[in-house]
């Protein structure tokens, strides 16, 4: 995706854990921080904690949808799935995207990888892998504070 291109539809879900939401949930109050991982992918399990910070620290002011992008056959298993969510404390919407759909309506190519959305569904930040999280929280509190005005 390119920035300020508007945010797909969230269709293709094999399934979602933790609730769900539709686009039309996600815009028109705050914003909203997708962010793909994958159960095989070590560097997304070490960005874990700083996901579940943002969803602590933002609770009310920003939208977290985690998915689930499988790299192999193995990260199909929905128990598996279930089991490292479960173990890196991720208790914010989960779309398991096991036929790369959303990925593809992404065009995304990386896990971890974080998209962020002002509150009209428009991408105002990208970025790959944990190392820039203080860039990434930057980002997401501009937009925090462009809602204020």
């Amino acid at each position: 995706m390119k920035l300020y291109e508007r945010m797909p539809e969230l269709n293709g879900a094999t399934v979602w854990l933790n609730g769900r939401y539709e686009k039309a949930d996600l815009i028109g109050e705050k914003p909203t921080l997708i962010h793909f991982w994958s159960i095989s992918c070590h560097l997304c399990k070490e960005a874990m904690p700083y996901m579940n910070n943002f969803r602590s620290r933002y609770k009310d002011r920003l939208n977290i949808i985690a998915v689930h992008m499988p790299r192999s056959e193995d990260d199909l298993d929905l128990q598996k799935i279930k089991k490292v969510a479960a173990e890196n404390n991720i208790r914010h919407p989960i779309f398991v995207d096991g036929d790369l759909i959303l990925n593809d309506a992404f065009d995304n190519q990386y896990v971890p990888a974080y998209y962020v959305f002002d509150k009209g569904g428009q991408l105002r930040h990208f970025q790959t892998e944990q190392s820039g999280m203080g860039m990434l929280k930057k980002r997401v509190e501009r937009l925090m504070n462009e809602m204020r005005r």
